[in-house]
């Protein structure tokens, strides 16, 4: 956990010099008829970090934006996540998919070639995934002493065709670092709309999504994201 905590303090670090960085360096020309279309396509960097730190984390997700006007964005995450857990009573492996989709819009004021962006975001997610009960702890009110470990039998094995809906809001930045390269980060607020119910045990940890608890729709998450951005087309500029 320290070394996780580690790595997102360094990057953060990192991410933070690359954007005053960007802005100390800025010209001083500014845009008058809008900016190029761009298809920008990434990868989540933390998710293979958090794999290598953690044997029982595996993952990946990619990224994408299309820009369709001068500040707004579709915007999209794809990605697969297999984590093994244990919590106070069960073992259990959920291994499933996600996808996410919806838009961004950038408060950000560009100069003249610059296309980074502080922005605000809402996505719809759903995810297709899987538990696999290890063992459990069967709780008996009389039992004293030894705990009394179920790993074959009722209850145990994989539980298939779970599904989940839920939507995220979510406040991030994008900054270019080298041309058409791209770093960035968010973080998401997520409201859990539906989810497969499972008897006796519950849903504890939906890929995407992350933590569940019976009392609590709300999670949260985050990524850091390296992207490289296509543009399509470039309208003209003028400069003061």
């Amino acid at each position: 956990m320290k070394k996780v905590c580690i790595w997102q303090f360094i990057i953060s670090l990192f991410l933070s010099n690359l954007l005053f960085a960007q802005l100390d360096n800025d010209s001083i020309s500014v845009k008058k008829n809008g900016s190029e279309l761009r298809l920008r396509i990434g990868i989540d960097i933390f998710q293979p970090i958090i794999s290598h730190i953690d044997k029982d984390i595996s993952g990946l997700e990619i990224v994408s934006d299309f820009q369709i006007k001068e500040n707004l964005y579709i915007s999209s995450e794809i990605g697969t996540l297999t984590r093994n857990q244990q919590s106070e009573l069960i073992n259990f492996k959920t291994s499933g998919s996600y996808i996410k989709i919806g838009g961004d819009f950038n408060m950000y004021k560009n100069w003249t070639g610059m296309n980074n962006q502080i922005y605000l975001g809402v996505r719809l997610a759903n995810s297709l995934y899987k538990h696999n009960i290890n063992n459990y702890v069967l709780f008996a009110t009389e039992q004293v002493w030894d705990e009394n470990i179920i790993n074959t039998g009722y209850k145990t094995g994989e539980i298939k065709d779970l599904n989940a809906q839920w939507i995220e809001f979510l406040v991030g930045l994008k900054v270019q670092v080298i041309r058409n390269i791209y770093m960035g980060f968010s973080l998401r607020l997520n409201r859990l709309i539906n989810n497969t119910s499972i008897d006796d045990f519950g849903v504890l940890f939906i890929p995407g999504f992350n933590r569940v608890t019976d009392d609590n729709i709300f999670g949260s998450s985050f990524n850091y994201t390296i992207s490289y951005s296509i543009p399509f087309r470039s309208s003209k500029t003028k400069n003061k």
